[in-house]
């Protein structure tokens, strides 16, 4: 686990959850004080289909930049790798990783990787849970008002919520 010791304890700790992908990145803002969770905001990023790979990739990291220069989050969460069946969308999955976590190295702030798994048993109380059960999950943990969407954007505010909840 990165130190997150050295942010983790400043009143009003902001965290962005990232959902990678080149198709739809997903983020998630939430701010933690004590033990109160406010949500911030969430969406994805989304590059146009017809951009090359590179020009997708850049979108994505210029999308991070902007917000972690607009919010200045303490502490980033990010989905780890996973080996999937199709090697092309890990591939795929694996290079938006590199772009966002290269813009967080750039702003020299902390990221926390976590397993899917890891975040459902967080969540939702089973390592297993459905995407439903995450958004429910989330929407509800968050006091939110309805389910967020995208997907992506769920993802990232559910890993957003692992961090805060893990120190």
């Amino acid at each position: 686990m990165a130190d997150l010791t050295k942010n983790a304890g400043k009143p009003g700790t902001l965290i962005l959850g990232i959902d990678p992908g080149t198709v739809a990145t997903g983020f998630g803002l939430i701010e933690r004080r004590g033990s109160q969770l406010l949500t911030i905001g969430w969406g994805a990023w989304k590059p146009g289909q017809k951009l090359s790979r590179g020009e997708k990739l850049l979108h994505l990291a210029e999308s991070l930049d902007d917000c972690m220069k607009k919010f200045r989050p303490a502490l980033v969460a990010i989905e780890q790798a996973f080996m999937g069946r199709n090697i092309q969308s890990a591939l795929r999955l694996g290079e938006a990783r590199g772009a966002m976590l290269t813009v967080c190295a750039r702003h020299e702030v902390p990221v926390q990787e976590y397993a899917t798994a890891t975040v459902k048993k967080v969540v939702a109380g089973n390592g297993r849970a459905s995407k439903e059960q995450i958004q429910f999950m989330t929407q509800r943990l968050l006091k939110l008002k309805k389910t967020p969407e995208p997907e992506d954007a769920a993802d990232a505010l559910a890993l957003a919520l692992t961090l805060a909840l893990d120190f």
